[in-house]
């Protein structure tokens, strides 16, 4: 082993890594495939919600019913389990037996269940206070339903933490579409939640509580449904609290610095449902609406690239725990494979929510009680958010790579900054945009401008009136991801020693971005009389075939790959002289 790193110290890894690289593409399909359906179901969940509760007190008290106990999953749930236990349990696949993973994995189980059995008690009798602390502008029967349905839903948030754990297991495993699909049950459990209570002509807060008991039935389903997969792949798995095991130890070592990274992360999270209290009555709701559409990319095709080559990153670290210059040149190709596929698809995203956002917003919510005001509302705030879509997609692979060396407090202390920046923007802008207000598709400004503090209460609870206010919130989101970015860069090139670049495929792309744009309005203007979903679905389907034959034209390899079965379907396979 020795001799031969000598003789090439820089070539053993990299054909190794390009052959992962495609097995992880492919792993990246099925994920992603899992993700497209799970949030399919949850945008007619959201349609749903949008339908029969729109934008008023009862939305935005299951909102932040359903955002509080979520604490504990994006606390203890995939993102903390993705920095300490797939890393770890992929190591301890690679290096030793079944009988050995089966015990980690049984005394990672057991360990997080007394966990989140303890954190869910504690919400359930908590509630009133949690309520208050997080949601401080609700009052009266708001406060009282967020308090009522917080008690419901904490169990099912618990089982999405378990959840989390068997998602672990089969990423380790290689073993991708099923925990990434199993959300559909949730989101299907809180469809039928909401279709029987909205037949049955309930009044809007039973429609609410019909919703959350949805939470809590999805949860255990949802958690049920992958325990047959992780028996047959862990055969020796057996449930215990033991911290015997090395590698038990180092995933506790390591998931304390990823609760707290993560804890920064929903810190944020819940910091704009807590400014967005202040704000007139729906903000919570749009924040809502319009983050299911943003986060929708992201999660097909930032999280899918991100989790696939999760585990590959780790094994490839395992081979050399000391980061030869060898093993670096393996992940730094990894990360330049998988920011291709990443940028090729949200660069789109981002300009589709943003020219097309109103279309889309209309066809999927706007009936019942979700009106052309909403639409309106909701496509300014998802385009804002869209301007920061890309570094976020970015900054999930730059954190993978410091999960799989180890690195979990880098990543915490960035996301960090990354939250005061974008709370200290999101203030100020806040107030100043809830002074803004449409009606009737018009926009009215209310005086008072600049200020620094919310409106008065009768006006905030005026519901005939939308206020602009979750758009500050959205700036400060955008601009504290493109700095998340640039920190997650210096610390990955002080890291592998290698310097990560992405402005040429950015320019690569940007051409087919207007272009594609441009085609797009074109398709939309000539179909103005047409249904809006028809239109909607027609413009994003030229618009995206455009983009990718001019991104395909600028030599983007992740287009060109797309292409190349038609192109040997047409053409045939090139004569070995011409594929070089």
């Amino acid at each position: 082993m020795t001799s031969s790193h000598s003789a090439a110290p820089h070539h053993p890894q990299i054909p190794a890594s390009r052959a992962s690289s495609g097995r992880s593409g492919r792993n990246a399909v099925l994920v992603g495939a899992g993700i497209v359906l799970s949030r399919i179901s949850g945008v007619i969940r959201e349609g749903f919600l949008a339908a029969y509760l729109g934008t008023r007190s009862s939305a935005d008290a299951f909102s932040a019913a359903l955002r509080i106990p979520k604490l504990l999953q994006n606390l203890l749930g995939e993102g903390a389990l993705s920095a300490s236990f797939i890393p770890v349990y992929s190591q301890v696949l690679h290096r030793d037996d079944e009988r050995r993973a089966g015990q980690v994995a049984g005394a990672v189980a057991g360990l997080l269940t007394l966990l989140t059995g303890a954190l869910v008690l504690f919400a359930v009798l908590a509630a009133r206070p949690l309520a208050a602390v997080i949601a401080p502008g609700f009052a009266g029967q708001k406060h009282e339903l967020t308090v009522y349905l917080i008690r419901i839903v904490a169990p099912g948030i618990g089982f999405l933490v378990l959840s989390a754990w068997c998602l672990g297991v089969l990423n380790a495993h290689r073993k991708f579409f099923l925990s990434y699909v199993a959300p559909v049950l949730w989101n299907t459990a809180i469809i039928c939640g909401l279709a029987i209570a909205g037949i049955r002509a309930w009044a809007e807060e039973n429609i609410a509580e019909a919703a959350a008991w949805g939470v809590l039935i999805g949860g255990a389903l949802q958690f049920l449904i992958q325990l047959p997969a992780i028996r047959a792949l862990v055969p020796h798995l057996r449930l215990t609290f033991s911290t015997r095991l090395a590698a038990v130890r180092v995933v506790m070592r390591r998931f304390l610095p990823a609760v707290a990274g993560r804890g920064v992360v929903t810190l944020g999270n819940y910091t704009d449902l807590f400014l967005a209290s202040l704000l007139a009555t729906g903000a919570v709701s749009v924040l809502d609406r319009a983050q299911v559409l943003y986060l929708l990319p992201i999660s097909v095709f930032a999280v899918s690239v991100a989790a696939a080559d999760l585990p590959e990153l780790s094994r490839e670290s395992a081979v050399s725990t000391d980061f030869s210059h060898s093993n670096n040149q393996a992940i730094t190709h990894r990360l330049a494979v998988g920011s291709e596929r990443v940028l090729l698809f949200l660069m789109f995203s981002a300009v589709a929510f943003i020219v097309f956002g109103r279309l889309i917003v209309s066809a999927l919510y706007e009936r019942v009680n979700f009106t052309a005001d909403d639409t309106l509302l909701v496509w300014a705030t998802l385009a804002v958010y869209s301007l920061g879509m890309v570094s976020t997609g970015l900054s999930r692979l730059l954190q993978n790579a410091c999960y799989a060396s180890g690195d979990v407090t880098g990543p915490a202390r960035i996301s960090a900054v990354r939250l005061s920046l974008s709370v200290v923007v999101g203030v100020v802008l806040m107030f100043q945009f809830d002074r803004i207000v449409i009606l009737n598709e018009t926009f009215y400004d209310l005086g008072s401008l600049p200020t620094f503090g919310p409106l008065d209460s009768d006006i905030r609870q005026e519901t005939d009136l939308r206020h602009l206010g979750p758009l500050g919130l959205a700036f400060g989101s955008a601009l504290g991801a493109w700095v998340e970015l640039s920190l997650l860069k210096r610390r990955i090139r002080l890291t592998l020693r290698h310097r990560i670049s992405f402005r040429r495929s950015v320019l690569r792309l940007i051409p087919a971005a207007i272009v594609s744009a441009l085609f797009g309005l074109l398709v939309a203007v000539s179909m103005r009389s047409q249904p809006t979903i028809a239109t909607a679905i027609i413009a994003l389907l030229v618009a995206g075939l455009v983009y990718l034959l001019a991104a395909n034209a600028a030599g983007h390899p992740t287009s060109r790959a797309m292409f190349q079965p038609i192109r040997r379907a047409i053409w045939g396979r090139p004569p070995p002289s011409q594929g070089s």
